[in-house]
């Protein structure tokens, strides 16, 4: 891979010193570039497109430019630096933040940000304060963006009527002689259809406004400062279009306070760790409270359990299509996935008026 004729497409200049492939991710092709360049090393994170996974790349980066430049402009309102707070993606002598190689390939870069970190995975609670004012910081500056005028980089992500209709289906025809392995789950995903999709009747009723959404909230997606781990920017933007503020909310507590990863076999272990909630909480909705309408705050406790629910009928419906989409390490993966956000679910949803409870404590 020459990342110098890469680095030539975005015209950096600087004598080019090297590159060190990042593995963390899973979809795209990373790598941190050194350019030498007016007495220092100048980084860059330079990235091949999956244009599998995404198939209209130039939409994708479109969402992204627009987004990076209005926080840009936000944060500079406040007379801040916007060099560590958001993205800065690097852009061709013909204007565009994306650009092909040769044989096709779609790439992209933007600067690195120095002296920041992220945790996959964090029981420090400050932490998950942090990562909740990170993600809430960038719904609270695209909060006045026209989610409209985004694309849907992947349609119907979270429509989860349309998640659940599709499992119903697929149990129906049981192609692989696996719902035999599910009906305990099946069954509670049934009897609760009307809470898993409450938050898509309100949509459609009006009663929730279409935000711009992350769609991947991960606390790994937050840039950390390395010494005082304050929040710096929010990263992985490929998923970046409409959506409910309650969508990132949720996800982000599915996954950071379960008190077991999301795929543990060990059931027993599975529960929503109210301490952890309570800390992106305290992060999450004192930044953007001013920002919510009274009836997103009202109901953004249910975003963690949609997005709970969402991945059950997810996981499930992979499953019984004999794994097609989320890669299994084994046999029984995906059934340990469904099981596991099954359990997280369940506890969820015993704990609901305490999850509402401590949203409006901070929303005050």
């Amino acid at each position: 891979m020459d990342l110098q004729k890469i680095g030539a497409l975005f015209a950096i200049e600087g004598e080019y010193k090297g590159c060190e492939q990042i593995k963390t991710g899973h979809i795209n092709q990373t790598y941190c570039v050194t350019y030498f360049r007016d007495g220092e090393d100048k980084k860059y994170i330079i990235q091949k497109v999956n244009t599998y996974v995404f198939k209209r790349p130039e939409e994708v980066m479109q969402n992204i430019d627009r987004v990076t430049e209005h926080i840009r402009a936000k944060v500079k309102e406040k007379e801040e630096t916007a060099k560590r707070n958001v993205l800065h993606f690097l852009h061709t002598p013909e204007g565009k933040n994306y650009a092909y190689d040769e044989e096709g390939g779609f790439w992209r870069g933007y600067r690195f940000i120095d002296n920041s970190i992220t945790y996959n995975l964090s029981d420090d609670l400050f932490v998950m304060v942090e990562a909740g004012k990170g993600f809430g910081a960038f719904q609270k500056h695209l909060s006045d963006f026209d989610a409209s005028v985004l694309y849907e980089s992947i349609p119907d992500f979270h429509n989860t009527k349309k998640r659940l209709e599709r499992l119903f289906e697929v149990a129906e025809k049981d192609e692989f002689n696996r719902v035999k392995d599910v009906r305990v789950e099946l069954e509670y995903l049934r009897s609760r259809y009307d809470l898993a999709t409450s938050l898509c009747t309100m949509l459609e009723n009006g009663e929730l406004p279409l935000r711009v959404t992350h769609n991947d909230t991960k606390c790994n997606n937050v840039l950390l400062d390395v010494d005082t781990n304050k929040a710096l920017a929010v990263i992985d933007l490929d998923t970046v279009m409409p959506g409910l503020a309650a969508y990132d909310f949720g996800d982000a507590i599915r996954f950071g306070a379960n008190n077991a990863i999301e795929d543990d076999p060990e059931y027993s272990k599975v529960f929503l760790d109210l301490n952890k909630y309570e800390a992106y909480v305290s992060g999450f909705v004192t930044t953007i409270k001013d920002s919510l309408t009274p009836k997103e705050i009202e109901t953004m406790h249910l975003g963690a359990y949609v997005m709970t629910a969402e991945l059950v009928a997810r996981f499930m419906t992979d499953y019984l299509e004999g794994d097609v989409y989320f890669k299994p390490a084994y046999p029984e993966h995906n059934l340990v996935r469904t099981k596991n956000q099954y359990w997280l679910a369940f506890d969820m949803e015993k704990k609901l008026d305490q999850m509402q409870s401590i949203v409006m404590k901070y929303a005050k």
